[in-house]
């Protein structure tokens, strides 16, 4: 698996308890619900390199 990468993130007091609240509905961290928002966003976008018949196999 590719190593992630650390970072800070700031953000309103308003969106981060919006966003607390929905990863609760979704029984993710905030971490995984801002990273799934995220992927999504840059699928939906084009953004994404489309992954390799071997990378799909290895999931």
């Amino acid at each position: 698996m590719a190593k992630k990468k650390a970072f800070v993130l700031r953000l309103q007091p308003e969106m981060l308890n919006a966003l607390e609240k929905w990863a609760a509905d979704d029984f993710r961290s905030i971490n995984g619900q801002i990273e799934w928002l995220l992927h999504n966003a840059l699928q939906k976008a084009g953004r994404l390199k489309k992954p390799s018949p071997q990378q799909k196999e290895s999931k």
